[in-house]
């Protein structure tokens, strides 16, 4: 599972760079994801949107739909 999570973000890591941002896996444990928005996206004040609505939902539509995506600092 881990494998495919981090297939899948780091797809999705284009986007994010695109936009002047980026993003670090924390952690990684079981269908519980950690991640550091960097950059741009790191002080945008639609970051919870992007890793709610972004990036979590797309990996439960990919990977598996049961997973969580928290931001930390």
């Amino acid at each position: 599972m881990e494998e495919s999570i981090r297939a899948k973000l780091e797809e999705m890591r284009g986007f994010l760079q695109a936009d002047g941002g980026d993003m670090d896996v924390v952690e990684i444990d079981g269908t519980n994801v950690k991640l550091r928005l960097k950059g741009a996206c790191g002080t945008c004040p639609h970051a919870t949107m992007t890793i709610k609505q972004g990036i979590e939902r797309l990996l439960r539509e990919q990977v598996d739909e049961n997973i969580l995506v928290e931001q930390v600092q």
